[in-house]
């Protein structure tokens, strides 16, 4: 019988599809990586998503996250995630929580609930929170590390977080977690060096006090949001054994 994906299902089976349709992943972060993330998940069959952020849709948001249109803008980013979400799947089960993860805020999910789990936020206390939860919890984590002022979508790679290099997001991450007793984390990342972005006080002033903005485009975050929600879908859906 046709649904919406009969299409997946010729490629994945009927197993690895209802390993997909029972899992509930977590996704912290909607924006510019999760949003893609989401949308993959979404539209591969699985059956629960819980997105989590505090972010409304800006209209600097437009040039490189999915949910952001002339018409979300102000909305909730969980928000017009979800209602994207209902208008690809209506089955699936979403939850969105407007909520700004930090290790204060952590209390408030159950990560036993979860199949797995996505980080695509920013702050680096964060990060190392949802980690450890993670691994607490034994529950599989993918960490997304920096895709702000790169250029060049090629050079995204899933690795172990003890493999990576230049990037000082992840040098950070390793350091923080080994003092934590955690050696190992998967992550999409990229060995491109960042990029200076050029200054713009109108994006600077929208942003408030954050010490820098960085600069971004229609390619990187997508790219590294579709490569994570690969790794994801393919782990929930136990490929290499189809």
């Amino acid at each position: 019988m046709l649904n919406e994906f009969s299409r997946t299902r010729m490629l994945l089976g009927d197993d690895a599809m209802a390993r997909l349709a029972s899992a509930r992943v977590a996704v912290f972060g909607v924006g510019g990586v999760g949003g893609y993330v989401v949308e993959a998940l979404a539209r591969s069959g699985v059956g629960a998503l819980e997105l989590i952020d505090d972010d409304a849709v800006s209209l600097t948001n437009i040039n490189r996250q999915i949910i952001a249109l002339h018409s979300t803008v102000g909305m909730p980013k969980v928000d017009a995630a979800r209602a994207r979400v209902l208008d690809i799947c209506p089955k699936t089960q979403v939850i969105a929580h407007r909520a700004f993860f930090t290790p204060e805020t952590a209390a408030q999910f159950d990560f036993t609930q979860y199949s797995y789990v996505v980080d695509a936020i920013d702050t680096v206390s964060g990060k190392i929170e949802l980690a450890v939860r993670a691994h607490a919890a034994g529950v599989p984590i993918l960490s997304c590390m920096g895709a702000g002022n790169k250029l060049d979508p090629t050079a995204f790679e899933v690795t172990d977080i003890s493999n990576t290099s230049v990037d000082p997001l992840a040098r950070v991450m390793r350091r923080e977690l080994r003092k934590r007793g955690i050696d190992h984390l998967t992550v999409v990342y990229s060995k491109e060096p960042a990029r200076t972005p050029l200054p713009d006080p109108d994006v600077e002033a929208e942003k408030g006090k954050r010490r820098s903005v960085p600069a971004s485009n229609a390619f990187v975050p997508a790219v590294a949001g579709l490569i994570a929600a690969s790794k994801v879908i393919r782990d929930l859906a136990d490929c290499e054994n189809t």
